[in-house]
């Protein structure tokens, strides 16, 4: 992958800094950094498409069941690294998002989240808010 994906369904993009504790004794970014960077990115793309505010007022919030991330380039604490994300696929109860990290336009992490929507009350999977479903559905056929 030699950039990044654009326009996908609800794509967002970001800057994502590098904090000096972000280093590990190598000098490079540690790898449990990327995963508070997708944690950003998916409250980013939840605060334009679908605020978590609103699910946890409905009773329901997202939680993560697997995180894979394929770490192409190492990122130093001069790097500015971006991210994009963007929603892969949405089942019926579970969601798969995808995302790249680059910096100056060259891929340095490339990840796949997948989760659920659960009941608060139950811990329960629950279906795709119709919502976000009917959201999805909408942009998916803009895009094809």
């Amino acid at each position: 992958m030699n950039s990044i994906v654009q326009k996908q369904p609800f794509e967002i993009e970001i800057d994502l800094p590098v904090r000096t504790y972000d280093i590990d004794f190598a000098g490079i970014v540690n790898n449990i950094v990327y995963v508070r960077w997708l944690e950003d990115l998916r409250l980013e793309m939840l605060a334009h498409h679908f605020p978590l505010e609103k699910q946890i007022e409905n009773g329901f919030a997202p939680v993560i069941l697997q995180t894979k991330i394929d770490y192409k380039q190492a990122i130093k604490i001069a790097d500015k690294p971006s991210g994009k994300l963007w929603m892969k696929s949405l089942e019926s109860l579970r969601w798969t998002v995808s995302a790249a990290i680059a910096v100056n336009g060259k891929v340095a992490a490339i990840s796949e989240q997948v989760g659920i929507f659960v009941n608060l009350q139950s811990n329960k999977p629950i279906r795709i808010p119709q919502e976000l479903k009917q959201k999805y559905d909408e942009l998916v056929a803009k895009t094809t």
